[in-house]
């Protein structure tokens, strides 16, 4: 292409890439979504049925519109498929919970170009001290991205223990979202939860909405020091390795290895690059947000992952493709 057909398009496009998140937040806290699910409105009902201004709620109509996350037709909007599906409160697979917290992170995102050239975090928030209290509300918005795929890590695994319960390690928890299938799964399993001592409430709420709390116990703490136990037949780690960097996540993915059970599986749920690190978007922006909110996190290639669990001592690492932006890795102890 010739230099003189090049366009700012996408710079463009760009310099306002922070407007569509905070749209899609405000559309989130004042219910849009939900006033639409009875089918097309106008601006004028829309802001009648969620007390908001008129022309704020016309502006921010045709915004959403343009997004394609709403329709337009006329002067009536009507929402798309995927807004209906996870922008609507009412719905189990509602994710807008994850948007209300944007203007939480967006502080933190400001300071960007002076975490480049420190390589420390405007706020670390995988440290207990400075992250429990915002993990606290913001892993039980997140119970719905995970619980689709939780599920289907239960449908493909097939335990069956020589005795005794099924034995379940579920760690850095947060909601409990990946190993509650499991315990639905199986009435016989017994869930061991480690996660800091602010985040285990959360936990303990949610699978007491999922009935199965009766089967849980609780060990709060840094996961380096709370001693796992021993004998687990499967250990989910759920988007934990970004925030724990490359020499934390080898020793803990060592520690999970002698807490197993031989023939134990271990899964793990992350948000994976691909192995030149030039896709796919969601992955290498997370890599940043890590930059931007922890000491040593980032995101880890396949690649990488399956070396450290082999180091580990694990073997068979595969893949299980989910309805997430990533599959989730498995391996076995042998």
């Amino acid at each position: 292409m010739a230099q003189n057909d090049v366009r700012p398009d996408r710079i463009f496009q760009y310099w306002f890439g922070y407007a569509a998140p905070l749209m899609l937040e405000a559309g989130v806290r004042h219910k849009i979504f939900d006033a639409l699910d009875a089918g097309p409105n106008t601006s004028e009902q829309v802001a009648a049925a969620t007390a908001t201004s008129p022309r704020g709620t016309r502006i921010l109509l045709n915004g959403l519109a343009a997004l394609e996350i709403l329709r337009k037709e006329g002067d009536r909007y009507s929402l798309t498929p995927e807004s209906a599906k996870f922008l609507v409160s009412t719905k189990s697979s509602f994710m807008g919970g994850i948007l209300r917290h944007t203007s939480e992170l967006l502080p933190n995102w400001l300071k960007l170009a002076d975490t480049v050239k420190s390589g420390k975090p405007a706020k670390p928030v995988n440290q207990e001290a400075t992250g429990a209290e915002f993990f606290r509300d913001f892993v039980e918005d997140m119970f719905p991205m995970g619980f689709a795929a939780a599920k289907q890590l239960a449908d493909a695994l097939d335990v069956k223990p020589a005795s005794g319960p099924v034995k379940v390690l579920d760690i850095a928890a947060g909601s409990g979202v990946w190993s509650i299938p499991l315990a639905q799964k199986y009435p016989n399993a017994r869930v061991t939860v480690v996660d800091w001592e602010g985040v285990i409430p959360t936990c303990q709420k949610v699978t007491k909405r999922q009935a199965v709390a009766d089967r849980y116990e609780y060990k709060p703490g840094d996961l380096m020091a709370v001693d796992f136990g021993k004998g687990y037949h499967v250990a989910t780690l759920g988007q934990i390795l970004h925030s724990e960097g490359e020499e934390r996540s080898r020793r803990l993915l060592k520690k999970v290895f002698d807490a197993l059970a031989p023939g134990g599986t271990i899964a793990i749920a992350e948000m994976i690059p691909n192995d030149d690190r030039t896709g796919p978007p969601h992955a290498l922006i997370f890599a940043v947000n890590m930059l931007v909110h922890t000491d040593t996190g980032d995101t880890f290639t396949l690649a990488e992952m399956t070396r450290w669990l082999k180091d580990a001592g694990f073997t068979n690492v595969r893949t299980l493709d989910t309805p997430t932006p990533s599959p989730l890795i498995l391996a076995t102890k042998p």
